[in-house]
């Protein structure tokens, strides 16, 4: 009876407060969403992606080998120690191939040409140069640039632009030669060096120095076990380290740790029996085997 009691009063609460406050139903952020509301941050991150300048494209293993790149503790890399696991190149997975794959007009398959028939210094150059145009432009707008040597990249990116509005590039980045193309890790790495997406999550609170890891959406709460995760974020000398995030997983790494071998450490072992809380919450059984209580199990 009382497990049926507490199961149904559970229940009831469970449903009753998620009706009331649920969780917030946020409409999933795509590339045809970003390309349609921000077409010009668009354009400027997939000139990034070209000339590989973008934050994916430096950020070092799991997905290339940017000299220098990979977080530390001390002089221990664990990041380059792991390897390249997921080997992308940023010009050729998010730009050059979904755009090969596509149905091109004459004037996008000569730019593709144009493009691999260039050395990678040449490439870098045209992809430079059009980003610096891009940033000099009123509004970052792609129609506003003034003329230059950009080579193809006005072409690839402005064809790009119509692909990921109309929802095709999508599902060409989660393209991976399996049945099931449930991948997301491309389409999250292009959305995560543009500015839209970090606007987006300041906009929803989830911004790392807003306590993002431990928030939902808003001003809902999330995951409150994360707490002392996500604290170290705020303090320094984490908060200004490019280290942080290998620095916060060996300090979380010692401290639980340390957690689970305190019932082997002389004195620290020994606090529970001097405070005395567990006959606080066992005085029914310890006033029933009192050292001056008679024993009745011989009437």
């Amino acid at each position: 009876m009382e497990f049926t009691g507490a199961l149904v009063v559970t229940v009831l609460l469970t449903a009753g407060l998620a009706a009331v406050f649920s969780s917030p139903d946020e409409k999933p952020v795509t590339l045809a969403r970003w390309a349609r509301a921000a077409p010009a941050d668009f354009t400027a991150t997939a000139t990034a992606e070209l000339g590989r300048t973008s934050g994916t494209a430096r950020y070092g293993p799991p997905y290339n080998d940017t000299p220098g790149a990979g977080q530390k503790i001390g002089p221990v890399s664990l990041q380059r120690a792991a390897g390249v696991t997921i080997p992308i190149d940023t010009a050729r997975d998010f730009v050059l191939r979904p755009l090969a794959e596509a149905p091109e007009p004459p004037a996008v398959a000569t730019a593709l040409a144009t493009w691999h028939a260039a050395s990678a210094a040449r490439q870098r150059q045209w992809a430079g140069a059009y980003a610096d145009a891009l940033g000099k432009a009123p509004g970052g707008e792609p129609a506003r640039v003034p003329p230059g040597d950009y080579g193809p990249v006005p072409a690839l990116t402005a064809r790009l632009l119509e692909l990921a509005r109309a929802g095709a590039l999508d599902g060409r980045l989660r393209t991976a030669g399996r049945f099931y193309q449930t991948d997301y890790t491309k389409p999250l790495l292009f959305l995560g060096d543009s500015s839209y997406l970090e606007h987006q999550a300041r906009a929803g609170h989830l911004a790392s120095d807003q306590w993002g890891m431990m928030n939902e959406t808003g001003d809902w709460p999330g995951q409150p076990w994360l707490g002392l995760y996500t604290f170290w974020y705020q303090v320094e000398p984490f908060s200004s380290s490019g280290n942080v995030d290998a620095l916060v997983w060996a300090l979380m790494g010692l401290l639980s740790l340390v957690f689970v071998l305190l019932p082997f450490v002389p004195g620290v072992r020994s606090i529970p029996r001097w405070i005395g809380v567990h006959r606080l919450v066992w005085r029914d059984y310890y006033r029933a085997h009192r050292p001056d209580r008679p024993d009745r199990s011989s009437e």
